[in-house]
């Protein structure tokens, strides 16, 4: 349960165990109400005064009634798993003792990590009974967070006096990248001909190295695919089918500097960039390839050399799920010569970045030229559908004429930034940030499938 922990102090100072309710003020207030009035209505003044002692009686009654505090007991139920902007629910198991029904309500201490979708859940309680209750929570941050002290109140039918409890329950949550894209997907055995569903790898027929099996010729196929000496052996025509070579190299490198800070709806660029790393090296784990990563901004910032995606998936997310972007310029040669001395054996490189600050792609494309030469290169854009959208209307305003003359200067530096890099030998992906799981999930596809590794 969650407490106001940076207020504790103050809120001890203040706490009361039980306050007046609503129905008991706004009863006082019509006693003082008649009483105000008394002077020119002289029945008034007996009227407040019995009402003032029914209220008094009232108030006495409920006070001894209770509930007593052992008789209220509220655990909270966390869920095992938080994922970034997928909606979930903390559940409360609660417990009333007493022979009465009672209301009850339950506040949890803001968390940094989490938006409560209402400010207190409230239910009615049957005597000597138990219930789950539960309430909507949006995990709104990666990383970190903790859930303190729950505020609970309760009260008897009479409402008049609301009991308060503080129930200590500190406990620390995480928030992970949400890997539903992956399952989002779609049927990836008719899309990318992934036929083996029961296996825990990709198989790929097609441009692969690997041999895999043989099968007749058939109308459609390429003339480099026959396979000359079984088809002397048994006098027909034989297609010789590969599969793609497994156990290759897969390095995440993820821009982490200032350019990965603005949001795009309510996620910022590095959340979006984080989640397409981790559903790629998911996908990767199936084809058996072995996934590294690089994140950085000034200096490196997190590093693992590539190894088998399907052990190390967990130590990605533990690595990735609190990483935040950093106000700072990104070094690219510090990043790109630590991948020269580490990185050997030919690799795809996925570059999540965001660079389209003509200063920063200076830096950048000096190093591009001579990667490229090595490895294969994946450069991943994120961009913003409100530039698009500004530039979709014709402008009816200055103002409106300002921000599309704007968006018009963006769209001509991210064309620009992908040309350069497309010439420097990279493959690039500029789309919407809500696509870039997919689009760099099909890239990978691509490139597994025609063998370009």
């Amino acid at each position: 349960m969650a407490s106001l922990s940076n207020h504790d102090g103050a809120m001890t100072k203040i706490w009361l165990p039980a306050w007046f309710t609503p129905r008991f003020l706004g009863a006082l207030a019509i006693v003082a109400l008649l009483l105000a009035t008394s002077p020119g209505v002289s029945a008034f003044v007996p009227l407040a005064l019995i009402l003032a002692a029914a209220l008094a009686i009232a108030t006495a009654i409920d006070a001894i009634l209770g509930p007593r505090v052992s008789e209220i007991r509220v655990t909270r139920i966390p869920p095992q798993h938080f994922a970034l902007g997928v909606r979930t629910e903390l559940s409360y198991a609660v417990e009333n003792r007493s022979p009465r029904a009672t209301r009850l309500g339950i506040i949890e201490t803001p968390v940094s990590t989490l938006r409560f979708e209402t400010d207190e859940l409230v239910a009615d309680l049957p005597p000597q009974s138990r219930s789950l209750l539960a309430r909507p929570v949006m995990p709104v941050t990666r990383g970190a967070g903790e859930l303190g002290t729950l505020y609970v109140w309760y009260e008897n039918t009479f409402g008049l006096i609301r009991r308060r409890l503080r129930i200590p329950a500190s406990e620390s949550v995480r928030v992970f990248p949400d890997l539903a894209a992956v399952e989002r997907y779609g049927k990836l055995h008719l899309r990318n001909r992934t036929i083996e569903a029961g296996l825990r790898r990709m198989k790929l027929r097609g441009a692969g190295t690997e041999f895999e099996s043989l099968r007749e010729w058939s109308d459609g196929d390429a003339f480099r695919t026959i396979d000359w000496k079984a088809t002397a052996r048994r006098g027909k025509l034989m297609v010789a089918q590969h599969e793609v070579e497994r156990s290759q190299n897969v390095l995440l490198l993820l821009d982490c500097g200032r350019l990965m800070t603005p949001r795009i709806d309510t996620r910022r660029k590095l959340d979006y960039a984080v989640t397409a790393a981790l559903s790629l090296a998911t996908i990767a784990g199936l084809a058996s390839d072995r996934v590294g990563l690089v994140a950085f901004a000034r200096d490196i910032l997190a590093a693992s050399a590539p190894r088998s995606a399907r052990s190390s998936i967990a130590s990605l997310s533990e690595r990735l799920y609190a990483l935040e972007p950093r106000f700072e310029e990104s070094n690219y040669t510090r990043a790109f010569a630590y991948l020269r001395h580490h990185l050997h054996k030919r690799s795809l490189i996925v570059f999540l970045t965001d660079v389209i600050d003509p200063l920063a792609q200076a830096a950048l494309l000096a190093e591009l030229g001579s990667l490229a030469k090595h490895h294969l290169l994946v450069c991943c854009f994120m961009n913003d559908a409100a530039v698009s959208a500004a530039l979709a209307q014709p402008a009816q305003s200055e103002r409106e004429a300002y921000r599309a003359t704007v968006a018009r200067e963006l769209l001509t530096e991210r064309r620009l930034a992908a040309t350069m890099m497309e010439r420097a030998g990279a493959i690039v992906i500029d789309v919407p940030a809500a696509k870039l799981t997919t689009a760099l999930i099909d890239e990978y596809l691509r490139v597994k499938r025609r063998g370009l590794l």
